[in-house]
């Protein structure tokens, strides 16, 4: 389990005045994730979500709170811990001077993996994201969903008990965004706890076991995609008004046609889903 408690991050930035001022990344944000689930970090722009990620991966250190993996926290057994996370970064960060295979291996040494295990990994985890034919290929030769695959591979060859996953499928066609999502279902059914934040509302909602969503560094609530939308109501019904497309909820699809029925034209009727909710909760669409 990953625990967090009144996490605090706080910048020190210049206003227009050019005088300096703090800001809260993160404010006094609270939650846990439970073992062997997809959990899923939503939010606007700016919401917090990426400085989260790094606190968590101790890349960048909280101004207060604390964060607790298994009852260990890590500001007390930071090496034990890194020992049970993998991360799969936004940016693409390959040595592009190395191949795909001395990527990899280059990452097992560091987590001081004996060289034949480092030899089985590789070809394991390189034949799990379907890439082993890349493995003396130049990292800047690979597609950008053959990319996004390596990164997943090389953040897995210590098996990490916990993985996260920062816009793992940013940029990605559908059909590889599929393809990925798949990937992450199977580390899931194997038992790793993933940790993933997303633009893509659809991915959250086809992925998550749980949502939190978060604005201005704040949790703004926690549930299941499916409770947040029957919070909602389970059909929607929407039409172009005078103040742009209007959204009316309702509990059943036949109380959803009687309202459409008395509106003009234009008229769809849906299922409700987690990006509705998203934005009666945050105000916006995401990534705006």
């Amino acid at each position: 389990m990953i625990k967090i408690e009144n996490l605090v991050k706080e910048f020190t930035i210049k206003n227009e005045h050019k005088k300096q001022v703090k800001t809260l990344a993160v404010d006094n944000l609270s939650l846990s994730v439970q073992d062997g689930e997809i959990f899923g970090l939503l939010g606007p722009n700016g919401a917090g979500k990426t400085t989260t990620i790094r606190m968590l991966t101790m890349e960048m250190e909280a101004t207060a709170g604390n964060i607790e993996y298994q009852g260990c926290s890590i500001k007390e057994h930071p090496i034990d811990i890194k020992k049970m996370i993998g991360v799969v970064p936004q940016n693409i960060n390959f040595d592009n001077d190395l191949t795909v295979g001395e990527n990899m291996e280059l990452h097992a040494k560091l987590h001081h993996m004996s060289a034949a295990d480092r030899k089985r990994k590789i070809a394991e985890m390189l034949d799990f994201v379907e890439l082993s034919q890349t493995i003396n290929l130049m990292p800047r030769a690979l597609s950008g969903g053959m990319k996004r695959r390596l990164l997943i591979a090389r953040a897995l060859i210590h098996e990490p008990k916990i993985l996260f996953m920062d816009e793992p499928t940013v940029a990605l066609d559908p059909q590889v965004r599929r393809r990925i999502w798949d990937l992450i279902r199977n580390l899931s059914a194997q038992g790793t706890t993933v940790v993933l934040t997303t633009h893509y509302i659809e991915e959250a909602e086809a992925l998550c076991n749980r949502v939190a969503i978060i604005n201005k560094g704040r949790l703004v609530a926690i549930d299941t995609p499916e409770n947040f939308c029957n919070r909602m109501g389970r059909f929607a019904v929407e039409w172009d008004g005078t103040e742009g497309r209007q959204y009316q909820f309702f509990d059943s699809r036949k109380e959803a046609a009687a309202f459409a029925g008395e509106l003009e034209h234009g008229v769809r009727i849906r299922k409700t889903n987690l990006e509705d909710a998203f934005i009666e909760l945050t105000g916006r669409r995401e990534g705006v």
